[in-house]
């Protein structure tokens, strides 16, 4: 029936030169010094292909056990299989949807990932083991609703569709966000753009517009070399301090290098600027959640992460990297004190190493 079944097991650990409980706002690798099973997923695949002709349909659904839950909660659905009790490891349903293709056109309807920025939830989609932080608090990482994907030609495609909200599996009111974009591919294939945008409000009110857009490009430079750019901006309506319009946006630059089959040397380096500190805001403020409970910083966030990955065989991938942290703006004024992002509140930058291991199925 052309279903088919896989998973992996993705875990590793995280060291903080400052030696402290969390690493800040860096997800989903934010414990200091302790194991993390981050995720054991399974999933079951029936692609809709039809070749581009005629009538197919399929769908997918995944599950994941770990400590990734807790970047993962949708209003509806992790909350009510979880509760708010589990302290480390709980459950994360990413997908769960239908899709029909009909000659050029294919159609999802459930609960899948949002299309825009150039990260994803499943840890063997990234280069890195760390996400940047345009992908972890910039875009909508999760959503509930239909969306359409039209193939113009073999080298362009636009997609249209609506959703609950961000990280909505039931809404929190009346309003239907709207999920666009193309994507277009060069001749020779070296190079691709995508951009997308979600339009819609979020507060159970629904008087409070968020917009957000994100442009992808990449391009093979070289047969082993490829870069990638990434601009996520973001705008939400009165939101931001003292009923201002809150405004956030970035820009990531990686560097990905096949040194051969088993090898690859990546860098990312990365800005982001919560512009009225409505964006950067831990797990850990949900109670029962353990994760880091910072928010509120209105300033610049940088990254420059190193890494390798190392595949040794066709299921198995290490890969250690070590990332430079700072932040550049004001303090947040949290439980009565000003506070920064870095070392329980006393710093504005950190040194991390860490190292994970996939194991696929």
């Amino acid at each position: 029936m052309g279903i088919k079944v896989g998973g992996w097991l993705q875990q590793g650990i995280t060291m903080n030169a400052d030696g402290v409980d969390f690493n800040g706002p860096v997800a989903t690798n934010d414990w200091d010094h302790e194991y993390q099973m981050n995720q054991l997923w399974l999933y079951v695949d029936r692609p809709a292909d039809n070749g581009g002709c005629g009538v197919a349909w399929g769908g997918h659904f995944d599950i994941l056990l770990g400590t990734d839950w807790r970047f993962g909660i949708n209003h509806g659905l992790e909350d009510r299989i979880n509760g708010f009790h589990r302290q480390s490891y709980g459950t994360v349903i990413p997908q769960m949807y239908v899709e029909v293709a009909i000659n050029k056109l294919s159609v999802k309807l459930g609960h899948f990932a949002g299309i825009l920025d150039y990260e994803a939830i499943p840890g063997p989609a990234n280069p890195f083991y760390s996400h940047s932080y345009g992908y972890g608090y910039g875009v909508p990482q999760l959503v509930t609703g239909v969306l359409g994907d039209y193939k113009v030609s073999d080298r362009f495609s636009l997609q249209l569709g609506f959703h609950r909200g961000w990280m909505m599996f039931e809404d929190n009111n009346e309003d239907l966000d709207i999920m666009a974009g193309f994507k277009w591919n060069s001749c020779d294939k070296r190079t691709s753009v995508a951009y997308a945008i979600s339009n819609g409000a979020q507060d159970p009110a629904g008087d409070h517009n968020r917009f957000v857009s994100s442009l992808v490009v990449k391009r093979q430079v070289t047969e082993r070399f490829e870069y990638v750019l990434v601009h996520n901006l973001g705008q939400e309506d009165d939101t931001g301090p003292r009923g201002t319009d809150a405004e956030w946006y970035g820009l990531n630059n990686y560097f990905l290098y096949k040194i051969n089959p088993c090898w690859a040397a990546n860098m990312r380096f990365e800005w982001f600027r919560d512009d009225d500190g409505a964006r950067i805001a831990g797990p850990g403020n949900i109670p029962g959640v353990r994760a880091w409970d910072g928010a509120g910083y209105a300033g610049n966030f940088y990254a420059l992460t190193c890494g390798l990955t190392w595949r040794p065989n066709a299921n198995l991938t290490f890969r250690p990297e070590v990332r430079w942290d700072w932040y550049d703006g004001e303090p947040s004024y949290i439980q009565g004190k000003d506070a920064l992002p870095f070392n329980d509140g006393e710093e504005d930058n950190q040194f991390l190493f860490a190292v994970d291991a996939i194991v696929t199925f």
